[in-house]
């Protein structure tokens, strides 16, 4: 009963918008003065805020986001763009598929949803303009396509998750790449199916010869490069992911010198944007840890599983409705708030259901991708419209829906083949 209330007043917190960290760290430490005294609450509180979070695994948090943010100033969105452009920018809807392959390769090397859909915004929506893209289709394939940098590893959410749940962060990485190709995949399916359908609203822009197709293409050798050194250092066991973390850092900045951006000014800045960063991120896994533990305390997740045992559910009917919970949360909760509300509480039944946590990890991120670009509270879509103010908010809902198809159809492969995120994990070990 106490858990039960505990997660009635966590959700009204987050609804009336009181900060996730402060609302998961409030809860959990009353609820655990509830279970277990105040002494033991406030003992539980000092171990985690100062042991927690100060671990190995935690490092690569920080310096996953340093990666992101010299790669951010050092003009790589730029040239993803461009070379993408160069190879299906003269084709009806190139434009668009275009803006999500970049946002892929993006989100690959910046690992944050926000800071993708932020940064194509700028570049690839003037340019779809340019040649006559509808605003529909212009800004949902941004919207849609910056929620990629959320599962296409390095992932802040596979981080978390890992961290959450004990998991080994290189694993997750490794079974997001599959599903992520995936998702660009059918992104791009979508994209043609759109001007399918309207062949105005994403007409082809300019053709470029043979010359200039690779020299577009020559400027994200180096983009490639480092983000095989980071994955390919994990799956050859090389590296650790927090050592491959500060492998990515170190050469985004050598990236950003050899192109000429590494002024101290812009390094004083990224380094700015990390520790605002990584300060919010480490008061928000404080305050999850703390919620974690009450819901432990309580025992919900064995609760959870002795009513399903007696209802005599088949697993899989068990997942499904996990997440059917997920798409309801996810048109009221942003993707972190989500997650850190319901891992703590499922993880424990989904292991002892049986399922791989690396499979259900996947599944929980690609199911949060969709919340990015869901109404009535689709992150990716608000930080779009405050980056394109002349753009109607509904319009890029409209913009999105074909997107959210596309993530449903991924979500079902996810599922119903688990060998597509498992396989590459097992070929790991």
């Amino acid at each position: 009963m106490i858990a039960a209330i505990a997660i009635v007043v966590l959700l009204a917190l987050l609804f009336i918008r009181i900060p996730i960290a402060v609302a998961t760290g409030l809860v959990g430490l009353v609820g655990l003065a509830m279970l277990q005294g105040w002494n033991a609450a406030f003992s539980q509180f000092g171990i985690i805020a100062t042991e927690g979070v100060l671990t190995y695994e935690f490092a690569v948090i920080p310096l996953f986001i340093a990666m992101g943010a010299f790669i951010a100033r050092s003009g790589i969105a730029d040239e993803l763009f461009g070379a993408f452009y160069a190879v299906v920018g003269h084709m009806r809807g190139g434009l668009a598929m275009a803006t999500v392959f970049a946002c892929g390769g993006f989100g690959a090397v910046s690992g944050s949803s926000l800071a993708t859909a932020a940064t194509m915004s700028r570049i690839a929506y003037p340019a779809m303009k340019k040649v006559g893209y509808s605003d529909a289709l212009a800004s949902g394939s941004i919207a849609a396509g910056g929620t990629l940098g959320i599962l296409i590893p390095p992932s802040i959410a596979l981080v978390f998750f890992g961290i959450l749940t004990e998991t080994d962060i290189g694993a997750l990485f490794m079974a997001g790449l599959v599903p992520g190709l995936v998702g660009i995949a059918l992104y791009a399916l979508a994209v043609l199916w759109v001007v399918g359908f309207d062949p105005k609203s994403g007409p082809a822009g300019e053709r470029l010869s043979f010359a200039q197709r690779m020299r577009a293409l020559q400027g994200v050798w180096a983009t490639v490069l480092l983000f095989i050194i980071v994955m390919g250092g994990i799956y050859g066991g090389f590296f650790s992911p927090t050592e491959s973390a500060g492998v990515g850092a170190a050469g985004a900045l050598i990236l950003s010198a050899l192109r000429g951006r590494a002024s101290w000014a812009m390094i004083k800045a990224a380094l700015a944007d990390v520790l605002e960063t990584t300060v919010g991120l480490m008061l928000i896994l404080v305050g999850s840890f703390l919620f974690a533990n009450m819901v432990n305390a309580a025992r919900l997740p064995q609760l959870l599983l002795g009513v399903i045992e007696g209802m005599g559910l088949a697993p899989i009917l068990v997942i499904l409705a996990i997440i059917a919970i997920y798409l309801v949360l996810g048109c009221v909760l942003e993707s972190i708030s989500m997650m850190l509300l319901t891992v703590p509480v499922f993880y424990p039944l989904v292991q002892a259901l049986g399922y791989d946590l690396v499979w259900f990890g996947i599944v929980v991120v690609v199911v949060v991708e969709i919340s990015l670009i869901t109404p009535p509270v689709g992150l990716n879509v608000f930080v779009l419209k405050s980056m394109l103010p002349g753009v109607h908010l509904g319009t890029i809902f409209r913009g999105v829906a074909p997107f959210i198809a596309a993530d449903v159809i991924r979500l079902a492969l996810v599922i119903f083949i688990p060998a597509l995120s498992l396989t590459l994990p097992r070929l790991m070990n």
